[in-house]
């Protein structure tokens, strides 16, 4: 199945627009229009850079083209002030892109930077850290991209490519063996992934034949639980994967991984990263 999304040319002109309307009155009226300028982009904070190809696009579209990045996206850097790309071009230019370059760089090195410490903090339990669908609308593909950038895995893309059945599916299905009945014989491709609130649901649920499990808002003894119901009813296979979603915080994911779930999901990755800190700073060319 096609994916669905805005390509990235007119995302980025859409933000353009947003930013420089008419024109930039500040630049136009103090800057001289044959001005060039070399531009450094310069890490202030510790963390991993996401969003170089958005920056050079960007760029691109105010009428800069020479444009080198300095680094590798997905590491993690510590050692800052660092430059992560230089960009020559026209001054007016260059000015005229550096808002919304920053707010793109600013926004998705924020979101592999979180999704890295999560990532460390449950290093060496067999968890994985996932993403959700609580994204920025118009940007889910390049937070999501931001996200595998810090060492996540990303969940579904969006409703068209798996399925998760919830409480409100289950209710107009009429049960829940209708609901996983149903997806599989609509979508015999797809995985099936069926959410559960305690254990009752959860033995049920391991009797329909999904495919994963998503066990929302359990404490850590009832995900324990959870994990034991599900290799004991697994015979000589694995059975389903199990995910942990909700009340995730850096506090508490060591310990949600250390109870056996397969992944857990944290929608903060995308809707509440705190921004990585960038400056670009000009200086005059010939």
């Amino acid at each position: 199945m096609a994916e669905p999304g805005e390509p990235l040319e007119d995302l980025v002109a859409r933000a353009l627009a947003e930013d420089v309307g008419t024109g930039d009155v500040t630049s136009e009226s103090t800057v001289p229009a044959a001005a060039r300028a070399r531009a450094r982009i310069v890490q202030k904070q510790p963390g991993v850079v996401s969003g170089l190809a958005v920056v050079a696009e960007t760029m691109r579209q105010c009428g800069v083209d020479d444009v080198d990045n300095l680094v590798v996206e997905g590491r993690w850097r510590e050692e800052v002030p660092a430059d992560v790309l230089l960009a020559t071009g026209s001054a007016r230019s260059l000015l005229v892109a550096e808002r919304t370059a920053l707010n793109f760089l600013g926004h998705l090195s924020g979101v592999a930077t979180l999704t890295a410490r999560f990532v460390e903090a449950v290093a060496g339990t067999g968890a994985r850290i996932l993403d959700t669908r609580k994204t920025t609308p118009g940007l889910r593909r390049l937070e999501k991209a931001a996200v595998a950038a810090g060492g996540g895995r990303n969940h579904r893309m969006g409703l068209y490519d798996a399925i998760l059945i919830k409480e409100n599916h289950i209710a107009l299905a009429g049960s829940l063996a209708k609901a996983v009945h149903g997806a599989r014989t609509s979508y015999p491709d797809l995985a099936i992934e069926v959410e559960v609130r305690n254990l009752d649901e959860t033995a049920y649920a391991l009797g329909t034949g999904a495919d994963l499990l998503l066990l929302d808002n359990m404490d850590t003894e009832t995900l324990r639980g959870a994990v034991k119901l599900r290799d004991e009813n697994s015979g000589a296979g694995k059975g389903p994967s199990l995910e942990a979603s909700g009340g995730v915080s850096m506090e508490t994911v060591r310990a949600i991984a250390e109870t056996g779930v397969d992944f857990i999901s944290i929608g903060a990755l995308t809707h509440s990263a705190p921004t990585l800190d960038f400056s670009l700073l000009l200086e005059p060319a010939t």
